[in-house]
């Protein structure tokens, strides 16, 4: 079945343009849905945020109420005995720290001393000991104003209580520092807390037990003053799905926590934690963002972000009708929009096209596919009767000259991408989150120095090889700067897994080079140390109007720079930076290696060693490093030495940074670290 041109271009037209429209569309649909979805993690990014400062602050009053104290003690301005200035000592401490729920002592022999906080209005104080012959607790009761506190009443009961049975006694006693505890047992019931305890030494002599107690109340409070976009929540959770806090703006002391509140949200994030850990996990080893079906039928979008603290997981739950509801409301009505500026244009363009030649405008369609396709020698002047075709085709053929002119001062592929992005050929560029990677050769100058011009060859076939690698992943390779490269991902064309591909490419880029079998003029194997860092960046044609280069710059491309020289301080390969090891996810075996104040850069970032990639096997030697990693961050230094010693005994040739953390972590045993230290270390050089 033959059928007429203007026919066939009528129909051409229509479809075209209802194609377009439909993209466009779409487009637009799925940008608006990215845009809400980035809106909802900015939120949960500020909440955890939040969080983990509120986690820090509470074990930093924690820890300064015990230091305060213990000293008195230990330089016998106080005795554990002295009932009366211990009171006010107590007494002092706790109105001093807002998130402080108990400061107790416990002594060998089973009594127990406490002040105790019931809510902001009332405080208790208590002592538990052996009165006639029988195990009593007196409690005087206070009530709190501002600046005062007033004595109401007095009362005893018999007790069975013995601080030597309690879990922050028994695991303390023997110690030579303090430590954090988990408990749930109090003189007053069952109620979950942190403790901070640790011993009270006097003359060399262990006397007693001071313990620092912060009840989960507390933390439900917190979460109850965050606001979750319009009308979402935040949960911190246990690996076992367990509720630690809600949002309760009532809960305290006294009042306790009300875990009914917000329950169906509280349904959802606990099925997500189920649903995100794995059956043998005891704690969550990434963030991870979930769409999880509520039970009242209505979609959440739920984030899991993992907490410093005993493996508990954050939790933020916001319903996706908040953010995609209007959205969906203007996508319908842009759609019958759409669809009557299709039927308009396509009339309009049906009518002009039974007006125009389709042949001579085919052949000219067909030129600038060539110059789309960046195929300049392909394209031919085609003259015709009608002078606006032969003029369009005439420009044609010379725009097709100018930039085949331009090309010989580019790689022909880099340019063709360049021209298919729309990216003209002039100073500017665009601001978007880019990978980037720095790698060099480890003691190249002494190297260079001693091969002289012999070191060509052998730099050649290492830069042969990164290229290889970085391209085989969809990098774009910047620059070489002697033995030095830098490469990028995620422009020109854009790669929604770039970390993930940065990854890859150093960890295929180091195998390489080991078995290529790259030796020095010593014979010794060469080795690379590799940088990696996610984040905004400017990218784009950088230079003058005369002399351009593509590349990126910005504070992500610095701190890349800066990691891939800090290899040499851990004795490490790959270092990635902290938003790289977020969005390449459970694509890399990475293990945190440290929190640094990079140098020339304000602010802690935590850095990650890249050890391999999704499905291999985590060597045994990770397990023993983080779990040291987690008890330097909480300040328990002797701990720390301990899972760090074992790390480095587990790795083959020993495991530098295990070496490193180990010296640290004596170095504060000797000289503790200030109050409100939260493990950040400085990098002092480049």
């Amino acid at each position: 079945m033959r059928i007429g041109v203007r026919l066939a271009l009528t129909a051409f037209v229509l479809v075209s343009i209802a194609v377009t429209a439909a993209i466009v569309h779409l487009l637009w649909w799925r940008t608006a849905r990215d845009n809400s979805r980035e809106l909802a993690a900015t939120i949960n990014a500020q909440i955890v945020q939040a969080v983990e400062a509120e986690i820090q602050d509470v074990a930093t009053q924690g820890r300064s109420a015990y230091w305060a104290i213990r000293t008195l003690f230990q330089n016998n301005v106080l005795e554990t005995r002295e009932a009366d200035k211990r009171e006010f000592v107590f007494l002092a401490q706790l109105q001093a720290q807002p998130s402080v729920s108990w400061i107790a002592l416990g002594w060998p022999d089973g009594d127990f001393f406490a002040a105790h906080k019931l809510g902001d209005e009332k405080l208790e104080m208590m002592e538990i000991d052996i009165v006639d012959g029988a195990r009593t607790r007196r409690v005087d009761r206070y009530q709190v104003f501002p600046n005062d506190i007033e004595f109401r009443e007095r009362f005893f009961e018999p007790s069975d209580f013995l601080s030597t049975d309690q879990p922050w006694f028994s695991t303390t006693i023997d110690r030579e520092g303090p430590h954090w505890v988990d408990v749930v047992d109090h003189p007053t019931g069952p109620r979950p807390a942190l403790v901070f305890a640790g011993p009270v030494v006097v003359y060399s002599r262990t006397v007693a037990v001071l313990a620092v107690m912060i009840e989960h109340d507390r933390l439900s409070r917190f979460l109850s003053g965050l606001t979750v976009g319009r009308s979402g929540a935040a949960f911190i959770l246990a690996p076992d799905g367990r509720a630690i806090a809600v949002p309760d703006p009532e809960a305290d002391e006294l009042m306790g926590t009300r875990f009914d509140i917000r329950p169906r949200m509280l349904a959802v994030a606990e099925h997500a934690i189920h649903e995100a850990m794995a059956p043998d996990a005891t704690r969550m080893k990434a963030a991870r963002e979930m769409r999880i079906a509520g039970a009242d039928g209505e979609a959440y979008g739920v984030t899991l972000t993992p907490l410093a603290y005993a493996g508990w997981t954050l939790a933020t739950v916001i319903p996706e009708s908040e953010f995609l509801g209007e959205i969906d409301r203007t996508t319908q009505r842009l759609a019958v929009g759409v669809l009557a500026l299709v039927i308009v244009a396509a009339l309009l363009s049906a009518w002009l096209g039974r007006r125009l030649l389709a042949k001579p405008l085919g052949t000219v369609a067909g030129e600038l596919d060539h110059i789309e396709r960046f195929d300049l020698e392909a394209v031919r002047y085609h003259p015709s009767r009608l002078t606006e075709l032969d003029e369009l085709s005439g420009t044609i053929s010379r725009m097709a000259g100018g930039l085949a002119a331009f090309r010989k001062y580019l790689p022909a592929d880099l340019v063709r991408i360049l021209v298919s992005e729309g990216i003209e050929a002039r100073p500017g560029g665009d601001r978007r989150e880019l990978t980037v990677l720095f790698a060099d050769v480890a003691g190249f100058t002494g190297l260079s120095e001693r091969m002289g011009e012999d070191v060509v060859p052998l730099l050649g076939r290492y830069l042969d090889l990164m290229s290889n690698t970085v391209q085989a992943e969809s990098g774009t390779v910047d620059k070489f700067i002697g033995d030095a490269v830098m490469a990028f991902w995620g422009a020109p064309h854009e790669i929604p897994g770039h970390a993930a591909a940065a990854c890859r490419a150093a960890v295929q880029a180091v195998r390489a080079i080991d078995e290529a079998g790259l030796t020095d003029d010593r014979g010794a194997p060469i080795r690379i140390r590799v940088g990696i860092n996610s984040g905004p960046v400017l990218v784009g044609n950088i230079g003058s109007r005369t002399r351009l280069n593509y590349t990126v710059i910005g504070d992500a491309v610095n701190v890349a720079s800066r990691l891939e020289g800090a290899n040499k301080a851990y004795g490490s390969s790959i270092i990635i930076g902290e938003r790289t090891r977020e969005l390449a996810g459970d694509a890399i075996l990475a293990r945190r290696l440290d929190k640094v104040a990079v140098y020339g850069r304000a602010g802690g970032t935590a850095i990650y060693e890249l050890i391999g990639l999704a499905g291999e096997a985590p060597p045994p030697w990770i397990a023993p490093y983080e779990e040291g990693l987690a008890s330097y961050a909480w300040g328990d230094f002797s701990t720390a030495i301990t899972h760090f010693g074992q790390a480095d005994r587990l790795r083959p040739g020993g495991d530098a940074p295990s070496r490193m953390l180990i010296a640290r972590c004596r170095g504060f045993l000797a000289d503790p670290p200030p109050a409100n230290w939260d493990g950040t270390t400085a990098l002092l050089s480049k």
